[in-house]
């Protein structure tokens, strides 16, 4: 059975996860993607094809120029649409492409949330060469300006005033000129994420994690502590959200916010969660998350029960860069097992390389993540860990 994968750069999730999974599944892998030459290198004896994958029509003659498919598959948030409606052209288990649609453009999922009568939030669409004034006048404050269609926090800024949200408009577009900007009320509250795995059928929840964020005016996630379970009636209300939004196949990675007993959805990745998050969960969980995934794919009903584990306790931090710069030192990749706590360190960046400053999960020098049964355990392990060691930036 061949599996078709749909990329742009490569990940760890694919790299780490699903590529793995893929090969205990006995699978015949062939990778699409606009960008061969970094896959060839990351993933060796893996077929590799050029295709334009953010058009659909393009996918589809490559896959119906060469193998048969069992499968198509992709963990990009921008390949979601276009790996859904292929699925569906070769009468493959898929998404729905409307509601990888309402997902991935995020003025999309303010109308349909309100239309359906799920959560009504201030949002209103900029498009491409549409000055920011008349808008600027009348919307709340504080509010959000971010691209509709943007992910990991790019480009995405807390505005507290017209004049501010007319310049922030004018920097973003100054990087993206041909996006569109949405503008939308700030919610206020704990930053929380629901992990699900769904197979059309059932929905199976893995929990999530507590996220802790940079300061105002910007979004970085720069901590995550995983929590097995949250209250009946924030599960539902998010839950009922995501029904409204049709999301129910494969997995899926929603960011909300709860304030005063209310969940509000910030924005739903129809993926895995990412950032080495879902390496972490696969192990905290010990069930087979990415071989699981793939057999959605595939057609294969998921276990009612999945048998996850309980007890188990997580951290994730990202050191972070704080100004631009070459990163002149860092430490190396490391795996430690002390005091009932397993802590693993994989640097994101090079030394010797040189980046701006770009305020979004681009500024991460490296993931830290632990896992125990003892969460202070967990967070002392990480806090020594980063307390010990040593990145330098020289401007």
């Amino acid at each position: 059975m061949r599996l078709y994968v749909l990329a742009l750069n490569p990940t760890d999730s694919v790299t780490e996860g699903f590529l793995p999974a893929a090969r205990r599944l006995g699978l015949d892998v062939t990778l699409l993607t606009d960008r061969p030459e970094p896959h060839l290198l990351a993933h060796p004896g893996i077929e590799t094809l050029a295709c334009d994958v953010r058009d659909f029509r393009a996918v589809i003659t490559r896959i119906s120029t060469h193998h048969a498919p069992a499968a198509v598959f992709t963990n990009s948030d921008h390949l979601q649409t276009q790996a859904a409606l292929a699925a569906d052209y070769f009468g493959l288990p898929g998404k729905d492409w409307r509601a990888t649609l309402r997902t991935k453009d995020k003025a999309q999922m303010r109308r349909h949330l309100a239309a359906a009568g799920a959560d009504a939030v201030w949002s209103a669409e900029l498009p491409p060469g549409v000055p920011a004034d008349d808008l600027a006048a009348r919307a709340p404050y504080p509010c959000v300006v971010k691209p509709r269609e943007g992910v990991a926090s790019e480009d995405v800024v807390l505005v507290t005033g017209a004049e501010e949200l007319s310049l922030r408009c004018k920097e973003i577009r100054a990087r993206r000129p041909e996006a569109a900007l949405v503008v939308e009320e700030y919610l206020a509250g704990e930053l929380y994420t629901l992990e699900t795995l769904g197979d059309g059928r059932v929905r199976h929840v893995l929990g999530g994690f507590h996220t802790e964020l940079s300061p105002p005016p910007y979004f970085i996630e720069r901590r995550m502590r995983f929590v097995a379970s949250r209250p009946h009636d924030i599960l539902r209300q998010v839950s009922d959200q995501l029904d409204a939004l049709g999301v129910g196949f494969g997995a899926c990675h929603t960011e909300y916010v709860v304030r005063e007993g209310r969940a509000r959805i910030i924005e739903v990745n129809y993926r895995a969660i990412g950032d080495q998050c879902d390496l972490l969960l696969e192990r905290l969980l010990g069930v087979p998350l990415f071989d699981h995934v793939l057999r959605t794919h595939l057609g294969e009903p998921l276990p009612s029960v999945l048998g996850a584990r309980t007890d188990g306790r997580a951290r994730i931090d990202y050191p972070c860069a704080e100004r631009a710069g070459t990163l002149t030192a860092a430490p190396d990749a490391v795996d430690l097992r002390s005091g009932g706590v397993e802590l693993t360190y994989r640097p994101l960046r090079r030394t010797g390389e040189r980046h701006e400053l770009y305020r979004t999960n681009r500024d991460y020098l490296g993931v830290v993540r632990a896992t125990g049964t003892d969460q202070e355990a967990v967070d002392r392990a990480v806090a020594d860990f980063v307390a010990a060691r040593h990145w330098e930036i020289t401007p």
